[in-house]
Parts: C-alpha cells; structure tokens; sequence
C-alpha cells in the first residue's frame, strides 16, 4: 500500500511542477502562453519523451542506457543514405528501426551474457554507433554538417501537421508510445518479469524467468524506441543528420530518475517517466524563451539529477517522497 501512495504522490508532484513551470515561464514570456507556443513547444523535446519511455525499462530491469541518442543520430541517417539510394522512405524508416534493434541487441546480448557492467557496455555503444552513423554519412559522400534533405512532402507533413491549427501531431505520436510503452510494461508478462529482473535477478532465474533474455530485449525495446525518435526528429527537421541526438543523454536519464524509477532497478512507472519527461522538456524550452543560452541548458538538468540521486541516496526513497515527509513532520 506504501508503493502505491507513493507513485501517486510522486506523479502527483510532477504534474504540480509541470503547472509551475507553465506559470513561470510564461511571468517571464508571455508568448510561452500561447496554446499554438505551449502545445508547439513539444516538438522540441520529442526526442526525450520517446526514448526516456523505453530506456525505463531497461533501468527497472536492472540495467543502464546511455548510447541511446548515438542511436538516434544513426537512425537518422540510415533513413536518408537508404531514401537518397533510391529506396521507398517509409521502407527506409524500417529499416532503421531494425537498425536500432539490432544495436540494442548487440550491446543487450553483452550485458546479458557478460559480467561487463551495462554502463561500459552502453558507453562503448555509444561511440561504435555515433562512429557508425559518421562513417556511413562519409561513405555516402554526404556532406557531415548538412545531411541528407528533399524528403518527400508526405514525410515531413507527419510531424509537422497541427490538429485544428494548433495541436501538434507529435503530442499524438507521444501518446501512442506511451500506452504502447505502458501496455508492454505494465499490462503483460513480460512487464512483470522486466521488475523481477530488477528486484532480485537471481530469484527470477530460479522462478523460471528467462532474466538473459528479459535484460537483452529490453535494450532492443530501447533502440527501437531511440530510432523512432530518430526518424520523427528527421522528418520534422527535414534532414538527416549523424550528429542527432548526442545532447539527449543527459535529460533522458534524468527524466526516467526523476519519474520514480529507481536507479538500482525493480521499481518504475511509464506514467511517471512520461511526466518527468514533459518536466524537463518544458523547462528546456521555458528557458530558451527566457533568454538562457541553449549551451548553458544542460547546467539545470545535471542539477536535477544530483539533487534527485543524493536524495535517494540519503533516505533511501524518491525524491518527492523526501519532500512529502518533510511537510508531514512540520
């Protein structure tokens, strides 16, 4: 029952930030209240909300993601070099999802089969991946600062249509992915057998749970995840890139930490990490608008994701319920 009155307050928090952060960002800019600006301004951090859903998973199932934006960038420019040698770009957008699966499983099949810790893994990932990505844009004699563009109209026309002329259709693709998400973690067996990977690895391996093949498809799950956010951000920017997505670490491991799950594993919720996505995103752009140097947007997130890790680390609990406790005693 504990669990359960926490991942409410927890949720419940977020949402209160997300309300602050709106009325803040928008004393300091008034245009920020623009619906056509406010709603808009998820087409900015897309890329975080998408992979933050799926790299939940693989932290609850005990592991670590941090080569998920190489994924991205890598993603990306496999949907251009395949579209500019002639290939149907809606086939070309698959097989980079079968791209990024296949990077998540390589460096899944690592982790799971190895005593290497996920977090050498997934760093060594990270440059294969975005030397991958570099290497494929020089081969096809692509021009690394400018990418590939003159995507079809029908492409670029999915991410940047608005609903009624102010509701993004990227809001739309965010929520599909997190039900999907949500569905895939919560709502089957798999999902369970991802938090008893977490929880106790070797008692779930004793229970009968395949705990090899759990942590490996999770990483799958992630890749697919990070280059979907790689062909959406290709289509709303009209251009592939290799060097999409290599900012993206940061936020995203600190929307899944701020969302409630634990970095240790075994306990998570997507709907906590969709929220704390919406959390970072919003002060990202909030900031942006305030005038804040886009390089100097990291500083905050990193503070973030100090205060929330020393947080747990002294109590042992999430950061909101430190919080919560602290107003209870007065």
């Amino acid at each position: 029952m504990r669990k359960k009155r926490f991942a409410f307050t927890n949720e419940l928090l977020l949402i209160a930030v997300i309300v602050c952060e709106i009325i803040l960002f928008g004393m300091l800019n008034p245009r920020f209240l623009r619906p056509i600006v406010l709603l808009g301004s998820i087409n900015d951090f897309i890329s975080i909300c998408i992979i933050s859903l799926f790299v939940t998973m693989v932290i609850i199932a005990g592991g670590m993601d941090i080569q998920a934006g190489s994924i991205v960038g890598l993603s990306s420019i496999v949907v251009g070099v395949f579209f500019q040698s002639g290939v149907n770009i809606y086939a070309a957008c698959l097989l980079a999802i079968i791209a990024g699966i296949l990077c998540g499983l390589l460096s899944g099949f690592i982790i799971a089969y190895t005593n290497v810790p996920p977090m050498v893994v997934t760093l060594g990932g990270s440059f294969l991946y975005s030397g991958l990505a570099v290497s494929i844009t020089r081969i096809a004699k692509v021009e690394l600062y400018k990418g590939i563009s003159g995507f079809p109209a029908a492409f670029t026309a999915v991410t940047q249509f608005r609903f009624f002329g102010i509701i993004p259709s990227q809001i739309l693709l965010f929520l599909i992915m997190a039900i999907i998400a949500y569905i895939i973690l919560h709502r089957t067996a798999y999902g369970r057998s991802v938090y008893l990977c977490g929880i106790n690895s070797n008692a779930a391996e004793f229970s009968g749970v395949n705990t090899r093949f759990i942590k490996m498809t999770t990483y799958a799950l992630s890749g697919a995840g990070a280059a979907i956010a790689g062909i959406v951000l290709t289509s709303y920017l009209g251009t592939a890139k290799a060097d999409f997505g290599k900012e993206l670490t940061l936020p995203v491991i600190t929307a899944v930490v701020l969302g409630g799950t634990a970095i240790t594993g075994g306990s998570g919720s997507i709907f906590g990490t969709a929220l704390s996505a919406l959390v970072i995103g919003i002060m990202r752009f909030g900031l942006s608008m305030a005038g804040v140097n886009t390089q100097y947007l990291d500083i905050p997130v990193g503070m973030l994701l100090l205060i929330i890790v020393a947080s747990r680390g002294f109590s042992g609990k999430g950061f909101s319920s430190n919080l919560t406790g602290i107003f209870r005693k007065r």
